[in-house]
């Protein structure tokens, strides 16, 4: 499985990113850019997966896994986000609400 840090998140500008954690954890915060498809809902929303290559993340990288694993097994082009959103609030990088 492919992972990326926090840091290297930051320095990216072209590569989606797909937060997976739940709508009400979303909305309390989330990488700026970054579009809501939830672990519980990713497999009846695969359609509005972004086409390429793309990242995932979550709170702090578990669940991110999981679903990164899985799409990887299914032929997707995918990266973890190790840390995920803890990380990135920690490190004082913007959020969007």
């Amino acid at each position: 499985m492919k992972s990326i840090t926090v840091h290297d998140l930051h320095d990216q500008h072209d590569v989606p990113l797909v937060d997976v954690r739940e709508p009400d954890e979303y909305a309390a915060g989330h990488v700026p850019g970054a579009i809501n498809l939830p672990m519980s809902t990713i497999r009846d929303r695969m359609e509005d997966l972004p086409e390429g290559p793309f990242n995932v993340i979550c709170q702090v990288g578990g669940r991110s896994a999981r679903v990164t694993k899985s799409l990887e097994q299914q032929g997707y082009d995918v990266t973890n986000v190790e840390g995920g959103t803890g990380e990135w609030i920690a490190r004082g990088f913007d959020v969007e609400r």
